[in-house]
């Protein structure tokens, strides 16, 4: 086993990504079981993980070293990378890799990484790489976040290749699921389409933790860039403003289908998150719609549902957080629902009135299939017209839910087909059985018969 003394620069940054004497044990782990050299570390105010290292030189003296990371590593992470990166005024890049696909894929990763820094303009660091199954698109995120935490690219970007952009999504398009996905967590992004989710929501709000919010951003924007979704709608949920205001620099270029604004309480806030998605769409040449919708989580949000309804024409629909919704009125939020019912019939009204889609809030216990198809049906009965999910196995259910039933498009196909008869031989009263029909039944049947033959399609 080599000692710390026999390498040339910081042991931790990547001793961890060398076997030296083929035992199965990475050198870092070795000398941080035999050797009292590798000081503790902490994360400096900058982002930088400082690392006190003794036993460098014949005087053993401490020193404090300045790296920094991107991307997590270990036994339970999949297809993300774990990056290190320590700048240094000369000597040009030395790059280590760990992984375990290192015999077959381990020279291309090296030949991404020292391409994507040569492109974000770093000529002079030492870079350590855990790889968990990264796809190159993540590999690209990460490298450029370390980079940018280390102070080295703060104005260049590391693009992906771009797959083609599936067809621009309509304003009424079926929303029957959105699917959150957590922006910092890159193995849940790859398959996500397999569930066939009507949309998937890249999330860079709640999910992801403060200190991430900026390499998620850039992760972010690569799955945009470089995923194929299947055919969902790509939306990214963003933070409430003003940091959303950075996730939208970073996203609208790469053009996503939707935007959802959380913490929504007032239409001057839609007005802001419109004039910066329209500024950006200029700026980028981004020649197709982006639409809007935003998330009501408080009272005051809810008492002003109608007013951001219509703050803008880009604006599809208007859908609710119970979580933080209960939160702000102080009370329990319990699987009937009572405590919300008042918000959730306030939201669908006012969409209603503005000829928008009403979404459902998320069901938060992903074990309770039963009380999730109970919970979705009342949604329908309500006035939604879908729900977010947490899970790919709520997807069914709420697909399940939303749909109507092969006896409610019967008796709407013969309502349809007795009001046509009537207006063919010009009479004024419509009847079916035993019951009249008026205008509004019929318009109701006709949706409904509309909504069943999209779906069928989906």
């Amino acid at each position: 086993m080599r000692k710390i003394e026999d390498y040339d620069f910081l042991p931790g940054l990547n001793i961890y990504s060398l076997d030296s004497d083929g035992d199965g044990k990475s050198d870092f782990e070795e000398v941080e079981a035999n050797s009292s050299a590798l000081g503790p570390s902490y994360l400096d105010s900058a982002g930088f993980r400082k690392y006190c290292v003794s036993g460098m030189s014949s005087s053993n003296a401490v020193t404090e070293v300045s790296v920094a990371e991107a991307g997590r590593w270990g036994k339970d992470i999949r297809s993300d990378l774990h990056v290190a990166i320590e700048p240094r005024e000369r000597g040009g890049l030395e790059i280590a890799l760990e992984s375990r696909v290192n015999p077959y894929y381990g020279e291309s990763i090296l030949r991404q990484a020292r391409a994507v820094l040569e492109d974000l303009g770093v000529k002079h660091a030492r870079v350590s790489m855990h790889d968990e199954g990264a796809l190159p698109f993540v590999i690209s995120a990460r490298l450029e976040a370390a980079a940018k935490r280390a102070g080295l690219a703060s104005d260049t970007k590391a693009l992906p290749d771009k797959v083609p952009l599936p067809q621009p999504s309509t304003r009424d398009r079926l929303r029957r699921s959105r699917l959150y996905l957590p922006g910092s967590e890159p193995k849940y992004f790859v398959n996500s389409g397999l569930h066939f989710p009507d949309a998937i929501i890249l999330d860079l709000e709640d999910s992801v933790h403060h200190a991430e919010k900026d390499a998620a951003r850039i992760l972010v924007r690569n799955a945009l860039r470089a995923l194929d979704f299947a055919g969902c709608e790509r939306t990214v949920r963003i933070n409430p403003l003003p940091l959303g205001l950075e996730d939208l620099r970073e996203v609208i270029p790469q053009a996503p289908d939707l935007v959802l604004l959380p913490k929504a309480e007032k239409p001057e806030q839609l007005v802001e998150v419109d004039r910066a998605i329209t500024e950006l769409k200029t700026r980028h040449a981004v020649d197709r719609p982006i639409w809007i919708l935003p998330i009501l989580e408080s009272a005051l949000g809810i008492e002003n549902a109608f007013a951001i309804s219509t703050a803008s024409p880009n604006i599809i629909g208007l859908t609710i957080g119970l979580e933080d919704y209960t939160a702000d009125l102080g009370v329990v939020k319990t699987p009937e629902g009572r405590e919300s019912l008042y918000a959730r019939s306030r939201l669908v009204n006012a969409a209603k009135a503005a000829g928008l889609q009403a979404s459902d809030s998320v069901f938060v216990d992903v074990a309770d299939l039963e009380g999730l198809a109970r919970w979705a049906e009342q949604s329908r009965a309500l006035g939604y017209e879908g729900m977010g999910c947490i899970h790919p196995s709520q997807i069914r259910v709420v697909h399940q839910a939303f749909q109507p039933s092969p006896a409610e498009i019967e008796k709407a196909l013969k309502i349809v087909a007795a009001f046509e008869d009537a207006q063919r031989r010009g009479l004024g009263v419509v009847s079916l059985g035993a019951k009249m029909i008026d205008p509004p039944v019929v318009e109701r049947a006709r949706q409904l018969v509309a909504r069943a033959k999209q779906m069928a399609k989906a």
